[in-house]
C-alpha cells in the first residue's frame, strides 16, 4: 500500500496549490529536526515524509501521475511490472533532499539556523586561515546531499510560485541572502592602498544540473583612505543551486588595531604621554608616520590633560577627495608624579600661582 500524500499533509484530494503550501509550511516548521532537538530522529522521518508529499502534490505533473498510479507508479516509472502498463511520459520520481525543499520554500535560509541531518548548509565560517585563505571554508564543505535532480526533471520551476516563500513575493527564482566576511586591513594598508587576493571554493552547476566544486581567485583593490565598513561586492559568487540565484559575496573592510594611532574619521590620533614637567615646560613628540616618515611635533604651550595639538594634513587620505588628507591629532596624556617630597612641594608653591 503506497503512501497517502494527501493524508500526510492533512489536505483533501482536491486541495488547491495554496492549501498545499500552507499545510507544508505548518508541518515543515513543526517537524523540522532543528526544532525538535530531543527527538530529532523521529522528527527527521516525519519531516522527510512531509517534504516528499509536498514535492509531489505541488507539481502538476507528479501529482497527476500520483493520482492515477499511486506512489508505486510514481516511483517505478516505465516498466512498472504490475500489469498497469507504463506511466505516461516515462516518469521516474526520486525524492529531493528535504532540507533543499525547506530552504527553497523559506527563501534560501533555514529559520532555525541549523543544517539539519540531510546535508550541509550553504555557507560556512571563515575557518582558521584568515581573510586571505578562504578556500574550502567560506561556503561550507561537501555540498548538499540528495541534490535537486529527480528523474522527472528536478524541482519544478513553479513549485514555490504564488506564495513566494514566507514573504508573499511572486514566482521566479529568488536570490540567496548576501554572504558577508570581514576583510582586516592595517592602517598602513589603508593609508597607502593595497591589493588583497582571496581564494574561494564554491559549487557551480553545469548544463545538466550537476554540481561540482570549483576554485576561484578574487581580487580586492583597497583604495587609500577607505573607512571601516566599506563594502566590496562580488555579485553571484555564492553556491549555485537549482531554483535560486547565487548569493552575492561581500567583503567588509575592517581596521586592525595599531600600536601608534587610532582613527577618527579622516583624522589620526596619537596618544602622547607627557611627564608633568614636559607638559608645563614644553616638549617634543617624535613618531613615525604610516608611510614611514619621521614626524617631529614641538609642544611649546602648556599641555593640559586630554587636550590636543593638531597637525594639518598628516591624517588619513580622503578617499573621495584625492590629494587631500585629514589631520594628525596629538592627544596629551599628562603623567602626574605619584608622590612629592616636602621640599618639592615648597618649591612648586613658590613657582606656581595659587589661583
Amino acid at each position: 500500500m503506497g503512501k497517502d500524500y494527501y493524508k500526510v499533509l492533512g489536505v483533501a484530494k482536491g486541495a488547491t496549490d495554496d492549501e498545499i503550501k500552507k499545510a507544508y509550511r505548518k508541518l515543515a516548521v513543526k517537524h523540522h529536526p532543528d526544532k525538535n532537538p530531543n527527538n530529532q530522529q523521529a522528527a527527521a522521518e516525519k519531516f522527510k515524509e512531509v517534504s516528499e508529499a509536498f514535492e509531489v502534490l505541488s507539481d502538476s505533473q507528479k501529482r497527476g501521475v500520483y493520482d492515477s498510479y499511486g506512489e508505486e507508479g510514481l516511483k517505478a516509472g516505465p516498466g512498472m511490472g504490475n500489469g498497469a502498463g507504463p506511466v505516461p511520459g516515462g516518469a521516474h520520481f526520486t525524492a529531493t533532499n528535504p532540507e533543499e525543499i525547506f530552504r527553497q520554500f523559506f527563501g534560501g535560509a533555514n529559520p532555525f539556523g541549523g543544517g539539519g541531518p540531510f546535508g550541509g548548509s550553504s555557507m560556512g565560517g571563515m575557518g582558521g586561515g584568515g581573510a586571505e585563505d578562504l578556500l574550502g571554508s567560506m561556503f561550507g564543505g561537501g555540498g548538499r546531499a540528495g541534490g535537486m535532480h529527480s528523474g522527472m526533471g528536478g524541482m519544478p520551476g513553479g513549485m514555490f510560485s504564488g506564495m513566494g516563500g514566507m514573504n508573499g513575493r511572486g514566482a521566479g527564482p529568488r536570490q540567496d541572502p548576501p554572504i558577508e566576511h570581514a576583510l582586516p586591513c592595517s592602517l598602513e594598508e589603508i593609508y597607502k592602498g593595497t591589493t588583497k587576493r582571496m581564494k574561494i571554493s564554491r559549487n557551480v552547476m553545469d548544463a545538466g544540473g550537476r554540481t561540482q566544486r570549483v576554485e576561484e581567485a578574487l581580487t580586492v583593490e583597497v583604495k587609500p583612505g577607505w573607512k571601516k565598513g566599506t563594502k566590496v561586492t562580488f555579485p553571484k559568487k555564492g553556491d549555485e543551486r537549482p531554483g535560486s540565484i547565487p548569493a552575492d559575496l561581500v567583503f567588509i573592510i575592517e581596521e586592525k588595531p595599531h600600536a601608534r594611532f587610532s582613527r577618527e574619521g579622516n583624522d589620526l590620533v596619537h596618544n602622547a604621554k607627557l611627564p608633568l614637567v614636559d607638559a608645563l615646560c614644553g616638549a617634543t613628540v617624535r613618531l613615525q608616520s604610516l608611510d614611514g616618515r619621521p614626524l617631529t611635533v614641538s609642544v611649546s604651550d602648556v599641555a593640559r590633560p586630554n587636550t590636543e595639538k593638531r597637525v594639518r594634513g598628516e591624517g588619513m587620505p580622503i578617499s573621495k577627495t584625492p590629494g587631500q588628507k585629514g589631520d594628525l591629532r596629538i592627544r596629551f596624556d599628562v603623567q602626574f608624579p605619584h608622590t612629592l617630597t616636602d621640599s618639592q612641594k615648597a618649591g612648586l608653591r613658590k613657582l606656581l600661582p595659587s589661583s
